[in-house]
């Protein structure tokens, strides 16, 4: 079992109290995303989506949402939450291309990414290449590295595009730390939007 599964069954998910905060910044987004694409919405992965804490949002905005997670019992949850807006898998990933998703016009990872390791973080970045459509978008949510790496995963902008290297990073944006306390306030989060060109 993963350090992630072991931390759902212990009861310990500190990143579901982020989520007023983070959601809330979300979903200010999508609405900016959604006015910048000429097509408008279409389908969306959530990847890492946990109990269906932000997946909902892609849903009610038209998005055709899928949540993707390793944990069964966080999919389970998801499910009771949210039966008919969203559909929701169990799914690695690090290994995303087992779970015969289709393709996604846009992805979202809140504070997956970052939890993983270097190979890990590599592995996500071809899945989710291999996932997407022409001009497809990824927003991501993570903590900055910080002294307390030890206590919370972080990464870099350079570890973010080492593993999109075909990807065009658009813009990195300060993520809000209201409500965070010690010493996730101290990690400097970032928002980062990316954009696979058409080749």
């Amino acid at each position: 079992m993963t350090k992630y599964a072991w931390m759902y069954r212990l009861g310990i998910t500190p990143w579901e109290r982020y989520g007023a905060v983070a959601g809330a910044q979300l979903g200010a987004l999508l609405d900016r995303e959604a006015e910048t694409r000429s097509a408008g919405t279409g389908r969306a992965l959530d990847i890492g989506c946990g109990r269906g804490q932000f997946t909902p949002e892609l849903a009610r905005r038209g998005w055709e949402a899928v949540g993707v997670d390793i944990v069964p019992e966080a999919i389970e949850a998801a499910r009771s939450k949210e039966p008919a807006e969203a559909t929701y898998v169990v799914s690695d990933a690090t290994d995303l291309a087992s779970a015969n998703l289709g393709t996604f016009d846009l992805f979202i990872d809140i504070g997956c990414f970052q939890g993983l390791g270097k190979d890990q973080q590599a592995a996500e970045g071809r899945g989710v290449t291999a996932l997407a459509a022409r001009e497809a978008t990824l927003l991501m949510l993570a903590f900055g590295p910080s002294r307390y790496r030890r206590l919370v995963e972080g990464v870099s902008q350079a570890e973010v595009e080492a593993a999109f290297p075909e990807w065009e990073l658009l813009e990195v944006e300060d993520a809000a730390t209201d409500g965070l306390g010690w010493p996730m306030n101290r990690t400097s989060p970032k928002w980062y939007r990316l954009r696979r060109p058409t080749r």
